[in-house]
C-alpha cells in the first residue's frame, strides 16, 4: 500500500506540553536542576515534537538562544511547551519554553527558552521534506514570522548567505 504523507499540518497537531518534577539525582551542588538535564528534557521535547511534525526520525541540527533566566529548585514542577515554529525544506525551528511551578503556592515562572533546529531523515540517514506549518492564531504568526528572522541569521553566522 502506498503510504500517503501531509504536505501541511498545524501548530497543534505536533504541539507537546511535558512536565517532570526535580528529584535529588537531577540537582546541582546549589540544589538547582542541573543545566545539563535541563537541556537534555528540552531536547528530548523539541525532537518529540519535530518527530510528530515530520512522521520521521528527527536529529538535532542546532540550539540558538538558550536563555537561562531563573534556577529551577529540588522539589519543584518543571513544564516544558514545545511547538514547532516554522518549516523549512527538511529543517523546523522549534520553540521551547520552560516553566517552574511551585508544588505549595502554584506560583509558575518562566526559567528558559531556546529555539532548536531539527532536520528530518531518512532510514539512509539523508535529509527529506517537512510538511508546512499552517499558523493558526495571532501568536502562532508572530512566531512563524519571528523564526524567518532568526533562519536568517543562523544562515549568515555559518556564510551561507
Amino acid at each position: 500500500m502506498l503510504e500517503t504523507r501531509k504536505t501541511e499540518k498545524t501548530v497543534s497537531e505536533s504541539r507537546i506540553e511535558a512536565t517532570y518534577v526535580v528529584t535529588p539525582p537531577d540537582v546541582n551542588y546549589l540544589g538547582n536542576l542541573a543545566g545539563g538535564t535541563l537541556m537534555h528534557w528540552m531536547d528530548l521535547s523539541a525532537a518529540i515534537v519535530g518527530g510528530r511534525h515530520a512522521n520521521s526520525v528527527v536529529v538535532t541540527a542546532s540550539v540558538d538562544s538558550l536563555e537561562f533566566r531563573q534556577p529551577i529548585k529540588l522539589g519543584e514542577i518543571v513544564i516544558i511547551k514545545a511547538s514547532v515554529n516554522r518549516a523549512f525544506k527538511s529543517s523546523m525551528e522549534i520553540g521551547v519554553k520552560v516553566l517552574s511551578e511551585n508544588v505549595i503556592t502554584g506560583e509558575q515562572k518562566v526559567c528558559n527558552r531556546a529555539y532548536f533546529t531539527f532536520v528530518a531523515i531518512d532510514e539512509n540517514l539523508r535529509p527529506i521534506k517537512v510538511p508546512e506549518i499552517i499558523p493558526e492564531s495571532e501568536d502562532e504568526k508572530r512566531r512563524y514570522e519571528k523564526a524567518e528572522v532568526r533562519r536568517q541569521i543562523r544562515l549568515l553566522n555559518r556564510g551561507e548567505i
